[in-house]
């Protein structure tokens, strides 16, 4: 039997019997891991920003970050430890790196992360739209424009079209 068949086997028989949910960099999650005080057994929840996500196959991590107490903790799980009982996904972060250590430098409103994917909440302005479309067939004459005044780009660039007109007249 070659070496990497070995490897192999013991790999297999490492792995956890159900599979974690699929989560990426940048969503928040919540971590249920057992601790052992002396003779008794808990769950306690260690909740944050998964900030990097190490797959090599049995030896797989994740690093969840949160701040406590005004103090960054970071704390680094196997994907195959029997100590997480289950992890739930809070929000899913839209990040563009697939390893967010840029976190550990940025304080409050700066350190937040936008939600990826579409949340069809009430009130959307998908849902406004067809409304207002709606209106316009019945002939109420009601139209909502979603996004008018948003920009592509980095920053918000304010529009020169008031102080061009402005200049000219």
């Amino acid at each position: 039997m070659s070496a990497q068949r070995i490897l192999d086997s013991i790999e297999k028989q490492t792995r956890r019997p159900s599979a974690l949910p699929e989560f990426r960099p940048g969503d928040s999650v919540k971590v249920w891991a057992k601790i052992r005080e002396g003779e008794k057994t808990r769950l306690q929840a260690f909740e944050g920003v998964c900030i990097r996500r190490s797959r090599k196959g049995a030896r797989s991590t994740f690093t969840v970050r949160k701040i406590s107490y005004g103090v960054g903790v970071e704390r680094v799980f196997p994907d195959n430890s029997p100590n997480i009982d289950r992890v739930e996904i809070l929000a899913r972060g839209k990040v563009h790196q697939a390893r967010l250590f840029y976190l550990r430098d940025l304080q409050g409103k700066a350190a937040r992360i936008k939600e990826r994917g579409q949340s069809l909440k009430e009130g959307t302005i998908a849902e406004a739209n067809a409304a207002a479309n709606a209106g316009l067939e019945s002939g109420n004459g009601t139209e909502i424009v979603a996004d008018a005044g948003k920009r592509k780009g980095r920053g918000k660039r304010k529009k020169k079209d008031g102080v061009a007109a402005a200049v000219a007249e």
